[in-house]
């Protein structure tokens, strides 16, 4: 009898809601290019409260991991991902937004096991050998190639300043296009134009999903649908947003990162 109370209470603890929350995946998000983790900030309370851990990474180069932009790179990126999940027990949820895309595909190739799902949020999808500079030059409703600042001998990108809020903002409250120029950041040059290596093995093995925005200006829907078609994802979601949902639509984009968690 008593090993029968035992296992039956052992059953009950693991349908209970505290076994239940104690199996969601670990969620790390990786910000795009001209960002850094403090896009997040309205993204992860929700998933927090929502009983998932969450890791916000800042890629080296940014004024929250200062660096010289001559010494960041791709590979840096990477790795810097890497040695996050590396500290994770048990495969993570990976979001990558815009050029995030490429840099999560790049960690995903090198450590394929410690990742449970991709989630690319109007993100670059990479096949073998693109970089940010060539799967942008494919883009041809993209609207940000002409405001695109390249500074070769500070070895920095920026984005015009005048066209900020209509690029990263469209469609948001006046009072958040007024904030979003100052918020947005100057970007190491070298890892844009560097082609990521991706394999059938590993990165082709890992679980996808593509978050897409209906009213992008940085990545065009179109492109986004490209993308997919050519590197098929498991499941598929859209939020009727510009490039910034985790400002314009935190709750939605939250919903869907936690659904692309299962």
């Amino acid at each position: 009898m008593k090993m029968l109370i035992a296992a039956l209470a052992s059953s009950m603890f693991i349908f209970s809601p505290i076994a239940k929350a104690a199996q969601k995946p670990t969620i790390v998000l990786v910000h795009g290019a001209f960002e850094d983790s403090q896009v997040w900030g309205h993204v992860t309370p929700k998933l927090e409260a929502d009983g998932y851990k969450v890791v916000a990474v800042d890629l080296p180069g940014r004024p929250t991991n200062p660096m010289s932009p001559d010494k960041v790179s791709l590979d840096l990126y990477r790795d810097t991902v890497v040695k996050v999940l590396g500290t994770i027990k048990g495969p993570a949820v990976v979001v990558g937004h815009s050029f995030g895309g490429i840099v999560i595909s790049a960690a995903a190739e090198r450590a394929p096991k410690k990742i449970k799902t991709l989630v690319y949020l109007a993100a670059l999808l990479p096949q073998d050998g693109d970089s940010l500079v060539s799967m942008s030059q494919r883009d041809a409703d993209a609207k940000i190639g002409p405001h695109l600042q390249i500074q070769k001998e500070k070895g920095i990108a920026s984005i015009e300043y005048s066209s900020r809020a209509d690029l990263f903002a469209n469609g948001a409250p006046e009072a958040l296009r007024q904030a979003i120029p100052d918020l947005i950041l100057d970007e190491p040059l070298a890892p844009l134009a560097t082609p990521v290596k991706v394999t059938a093995a590993n990165f082709g093995k890992v679980d996808k999903v593509y978050i897409h925005t209906a009213l992008d200006q940085v990545i065009s829907p179109a492109f986004q649908a490209q993308m997919v078609a050519t590197t098929p994802v498991r499941k598929e979601y859209t939020l009727p947003t510009g490039h910034t949902p985790f400002l314009t639509d935190p709750n939605g984009l939250a919903n869907a990162i936690e659904q692309a968690a299962l």
